[in-house]
């Protein structure tokens, strides 16, 4: 049985690849569990290995396992591992070469249901014997996927083996009669299954009992009072919203002084390019589209990009290191569930504060396709680090006030958590709705283990987010930004702020005939115009509502709050406009690199138009909505 792509591709190469040897890997922490799956794996193949691991987490917990014992009653070779220590794999290595030579015969005690089940079992592998020459584990796995009636199973049978069973007049003559003779006992395809895994987790229950000993460690007992707090239903979420914030807060603050050497190292940069092209005699229309144009727009983009990642994917990693994750997961899977989704997709999200496009990369860890597809479309309600810096810009000009030092800093952080509390409760509205009319299903089952905690790894943590995170998404960014995207945007930016018709910009011309419509949002039309226009990337959106007020021809750099604070409020900002320019720039349409990446992920266009579409019509009914109830109670 299989519930993923990988599970699949994984049952049909050991059927029917016939593979030397089929190493199954188990926790020790919870080897009843796995236990299923060994059995399961038997049922195809007889050369098997099982391979024990997380023996040290094991013995942290007070669990002993009769490693002899258990391969005794398995019928196959059982080795213990602990995965991190090299030396611990030689006897696994020595085992596998025994095997493929053929030193250690295997005899699998493969799972035996009651007898009603196994005659009627005997019965189709015989008619198969007759019809088909096949592997000798085949007959009977065949003979159980028929009686269950799994149509992807059945259809890898005939594409691996080039028959139709299906279509066997003999063999279905014989299915009917087995069906029949299990409906007398009130077995019948809808409840078959149910019936074959009951067996295997009642069998897999008596070994486990019968090789495990425990004993409650202390570090076991730490593990269950933590978690008494971190899952309890009084203090989980609070714990986790504040775990959250105090990751935002550190990578808000943190990246106001890499970025701002980096924008100083790129400003060096721009003034020797501008002295190359003046000396080189290049046409000043020219220097200025590619250095003011291209050139700026790309360096903007990476000098408010890299550090927030830089900062956010390590500590990321260390809760995940940690094992606190998975607990982020089960605290909201009561809340996803009611929403016919799985507590998996708040994983994805987390990933996705940091770039949504590694949140939706990350969203192959759900098995389901529909929920995988939902999780996907609704990753870009919560803000990306592209986000952070105008949404804490605009907190501190506008929320936090006259407030400065490190009060201001806090009262900041707590108005973009209930913006990102605002994009959570969205997303589980959106996920409802869409499970309820495009994408109808109910939750698939979501077993969930709960690690032990763990010291995190410091030299690990930095490799893995940096190397595997940071860098891979700067550069697919980057990649993206400067052949596809970014490069050809700031051209047309600088273009569209340079080129006019009777005496107004283009820009202009195009905010003035949005402005009717964003004046409906609480907005005005430059602000909609910059969200338009920073549809590479979030980055940028700021500094094009300070080009469009200034009346500027390229984008300008003012990283002085006051100063921005200044131009905003003399061009008509107060409160209200703030508070729905956060709101959209949670709710509005992904950057032009995680929609590449959702039309990668989905093969479709059509779900990444839905991706595009769905946040953005939210953020506009949430942003009206507002307006509408300052205009009748404020105002």
């Amino acid at each position: 049985m299989s519930n993923s792509e990988e599970e699949e591709i994984a049952r049909d190469y050991i059927c029917f690849e016939k593979p030397d040897v089929t190493i199954i890997v188990v926790d020790a922490t919870c080897l009843e569990r796995n236990l299923n799956l060994v059995y399961q794996t038997m049922e195809i193949t007889d050369n098997i290995i099982v391979c024990v691991n997380l023996l040290d987490e094991a013995k942290s917990k007070g669990i002993n396992i009769d490693l002899d014992k258990l391969s005794s009653l398995l019928g196959c070779p059982v080795v213990g591992t602990i995965a991190k220590k090299k030396k611990t794999l030689n006897n696994l290595i020595s085992t596998i070469y025994n095997v493929c030579e053929k030193k250690i015969s295997i005899l699998p005690s493969k799972p035996k249901y009651n007898k009603l089940i196994e005659d009627n079992i005997k019965i189709l592998e015989n008619e198969l014997k007759k019809e088909y020459k096949l592997n000798k584990n085949l007959y009977r796995w065949i003979s159980l996927k028929l009686i269950d009636g799994e149509k992807t199973i059945l259809n890898s049978i005939g594409n691996h083996l080039n028959i139709d069973i299906t279509t066997n007049e003999n063999i279905n003559i014989k299915l009917n009669n087995v069906l029949g003779n299990l409906e007398q006992e009130n077995i019948n395809k809808s409840n078959f299954k149910n019936v074959i895994i009951s067996s295997i987790v009642t069998k897999a229950e008596k070994i486990s009992k019968e090789v495990c000993r425990f004993t409650r460690s202390s570090e076991s007992k730490r593990d269950i009072k933590i978690d008494k707090i971190l899952t309890s239903k009084k203090f989980g979420i609070p714990i986790m919203i504040l775990f959250l914030g105090v990751i935002f807060w550190i990578t808000i603050i943190g990246a106001n002084y890499p970025s701002e050497l980096l924008f100083n190292m790129f400003a060096f940069f721009q003034e020797k390019l501008i002295n190359f092209a003046e000396f080189i005699n290049c046409p000043q229309w020219l220097s200025n589209m590619l250095i003011l144009g291209v050139y700026q727009t790309l360096t903007w983009i990476i000098s408010v990009m890299l550090p927030p990642m830089a900062i956010f994917f390590p500590l990321f990693t260390f809760l995940e290191d940690l094992g606190y994750l998975p607990r982020i997961a089960f605290n909201m899977d009561g809340f996803f569930k009611k929403c016919c989704c799985t507590g998996k997709q708040m994983i994805t999200m987390c990933m996705g504060f940091g770039c949504n496009a590694a949140g939706v990369v990350g969203c192959r860890i759900i098995d389901s396709p529909r929920e995988r597809l939902i999780a996907i479309i609704t990753n870009a309600f919560v803000p990306c680090n592209g986000r952070f810096p105008f949404l804490i810009a605009i907190a501190s000009i506008f929320i936090a006030g006259s407030i400065s030092g490190f009060a201001g800093s806090i009262i900041s952080t707590i108005a973009v958590i209930c913006v990102i509390l605002l994009g959570i409760f969205m997303t589980l509205v959106v996920s409802k709705i869409l499970s309820k009319t495009i994408l109808k299903g109910v939750p698939s089952s979501f077993v969930l283990e709960l690690p032990p905690y763990r010291k995190p790894q410091f030299g690990k943590i930095l490799i893995r987010s940096i190397f595997d995170r940071t860098l891979f998404v700067l550069g697919r960014a980057i990649s993206v930004a400067a052949i596809v995207v970014a490069a050809p945007a700031g051209l047309i930016i600088w273009l569209f702020a340079n080129i006019g018709i009777d005496g107004q910009s283009l820009l202009t011309i195009i905010a003035n005939f949005l402005d009717p419509f964003a004046k409906l949002m609480g907005l005005d039309g430059y602000i909609l115009t910059a969200f338009i226009f920073g549809i590479p990337a979030n980055e940028i959106v700021l500094p094009i509502i300070l080009m469009c007020y200034l009346k500027g021809t390229a984008l300008c750099n003012i990283d002085n709050n006051f100063e921005i604070a200044q131009i905003l409020i003399q061009n008509g900002w107060n409160l209200l406009t703030a508070i729905n320019v956060m709101i959209f720039t949670c709710l509005h349409f992904p950057c032009t690199t995680t929609l590449m990446t959702i039309k990668k992920e989905t093969s479709s266009l059509k779900w990444m138009f839905m991706s595009f579409a769905i946040p953005t019509v939210c953020g506009i009914i949430i942003c009206m909505i507002t307006t509408g109830i300052w205009n009748l109670f404020v105002v």
